[in-house]
């Protein structure tokens, strides 16, 4: 798993370097302008002809200083280049202040008006490269006073993705105006109407979470990760990336199905029993031994009528799962899908412990996580074994102060992020919390965090269909079926059910999610 950084988590790896004496900031900033034109040429090999041209914009701290550095390079390389700098030159910080001096031997540094840059990008086809050297991570305040500009480079970097003549935009850290911790751009009071991004996206040693979360994805382009030889420090609240699970997922000789664990997914009343037969097939697919699906008794025939390899109990009431739950080898609960509001209070209360049940690791998605949220003594039993599964609604439903303060316009940097928001929901509830979308949250109430992004090379839009989050339900109950602890069991179910997506490809149905396990797992040589 990669982890993903703040930006003072980033300042505070370099600052240990340079207080080592292993390394110089100046020498820092020299290996990140390398760094962001190499990826350049790697990225457009075309960019290796001809006579170019690059615009180069910097600001006034050390996210302009690497630009400085890009545009001496591409001086050398023989390019035409031009620079602005946003800023009193006597103000840059000491490192980028060298750099601005020695760019001046090869050419101007022009002051950025904004006012020149209304309209610009249909005055500038013949220019092959924009270089947004402004801000990067150090961005706290909005990009306001800069419209015109930040217009021309969102203009300029859509025109070349959708195939148009004129020039790419390269980013450094971060196109300006993003948040570098949520992903956010930083709107003010007068928010812009349009907005910058990049075609790449070039940052240094680690990528940064508003890579990954928010608009991030859409804004950055493409990442890529300049090695400028910073050493790691460990950091409690870093956050991870999720990768391939690296173990626990292959069964060992000699087992049987009682060592795989035996799941209970409580079913909707007859009409409405189509998700819960989904998160079952889920939960049969990644690994439990056993699967039972509890039914009203007027759902059986139509349940039983549509799966083969699930047993069937009748579970209609409260007393009827308490029943059930006196067999001990049942050790991981699904509720919610297609469960029914009206329905799931009752059962919740029993899952949770009510009655006298031991409490199992559960799973709460869909019908089940209103209900908890409109009942605080359901919420109030919520604890380490469970895992709520909400989407934004949902989590605005459950959490409505948490989710508030993150639908807030951000005016100021670092902005309130979805990992915040999700870290401080699992603390709340005490619960392992699961913040689905495209940069989907993993987080623990102890503050350990994970992002699944199913963007970049891993985009799965073909999970926006129904039933999707029943699958994913049934995915992780299974796991923990299978003695995963929670925190892992949503992290490891999330990562494989994007690779399901992925592996199907266009004209997904949830049907196809569970089917397309087997496929994954032996691309992961099991």
């Amino acid at each position: 798993m990669a982890e993903l950084l703040t930006a003072a988590q980033m300042r505070g790896i370099e600052k240990a370097a340079i207080d080592s004496g292993k390394v110089t900031g100046l020498e820092l900033m020299e290996r990140a302008g390398r760094g962001v034109v190499e990826a350049v040429f790697e990225e457009w090999l075309e960019l290796e002809e001809g006579k170019r041209r690059a615009v180069v914009l910097c600001g006034p701290g050390n996210n302009g200083g690497d630009g400085f550095v890009v545009a001496r390079l591409l001086r050398a390389r023989g390019w035409g280049v031009e620079v602005f700098l946003h800023g009193d030159p006597a103000r840059l910080p000491a490192d980028a202040k060298t750099n601005y001096q020695l760019w001046r031997e090869f050419g101007e540094a022009r002051p950025l008006r904004d006012s020149d840059f209304n309209g610009w990008p249909d005055r500038e086809k013949s220019v092959d490269l924009i270089v947004d050297a402004l801000f990067g991570t150090g961005l706290t305040r909005p990009f306001v006073d800069c419209r015109h500009l930040s217009r021309a480079i969102g203009i300029a970097s859509r025109a070349f993705a959708e195939g148009q003549a004129g020039p790419r935009v390269v980013a450094i850290d971060l196109p300006s105006g993003l948040c570098s911790d949520s992903g956010r751009w930083l709107e003010g009071d007068d928010a812009l109407d349009d907005v910058g991004s990049a075609n790449l996206t070039v940052t240094f040693h680690r990528e940064k979470l508003g890579h990954y979360l928010e608009d991030g994805p859409s804004a950055c382009g493409s990442v890529v990760v300049a090695d400028i030889g910073l050493a790691d420090h460990a950091a409690a609240e870093r956050v991870r990336r999720l990768g391939p699970p690296a173990e626990g997922l292959d069964k060992a000789a000699g087992h049987h199905k009682f060592s795989h664990g035996h799941a209970l997914v409580l079913s909707g009343p007859a009409g409405r029993t189509g998700a819960a037969r989904l998160a079952a097939r889920g939960v049969l697919r990644i690994g439990a031994g056993l699967v039972t699906l509890g039914v009203p008794l007027a759902a059986r025939a139509e349940v039983a009528a549509q799966v083969t390899a699930m047993m069937l109990r009748e579970v209609g009431s409260g007393a009827d799962l308490a029943a059930a739950l006196r067999d001990e080898r049942i050790n991981a609960l699904c509720l919610g899908p297609g469960l029914g509001v009206e329905r799931a209070g009752a059962l919740v209360a029993v899952a949770l412990g009510g009655g006298g049940v031991k409490p199992r690791p559960t799973v709460l998605d869909a019908d089940a996580l209103t209900a908890t949220a409109g009942d605080q003594k359901l919420f109030g039993a919520l604890h380490e074994g469970c895992v709520l599964t909400p989407h934004g609604g949902e989590f605005a439903r459950l959490f409505p102060d948490i989710a508030a303060r993150l639908a807030a316009r951000p005016e100021r940097g670092p902005a309130y992020s979805k990992v915040d928001a999700t870290r401080e929901a699992a603390a709340r509830c005490g619960a392992v919390v699961l913040f689905k979308g495209p940069d989907t949250v993993v987080a623990h109430p102890d503050g350990r965090c994970s992002v699944n992004a199913a963007v970049y090379e891993r985009a799965a839009p073909w999970l926006a269909t129904a039933g999707a989050g029943d699958v994913l339900a049934g995915f992780i109950t299974g796991l923990l079926a299978r003695g995963f602890d929670p925190l892992k069991a949503a992290e490891t179910g999330a990562w494989l059910h994007v690779e399901c997506a992925r592996a199907f490809g266009p004209g997904l149905i949830a049907e196809d999610l569970p089917e397309r396990l087997p496929q994954v797992f032996r691309a992961l040589g099991l």
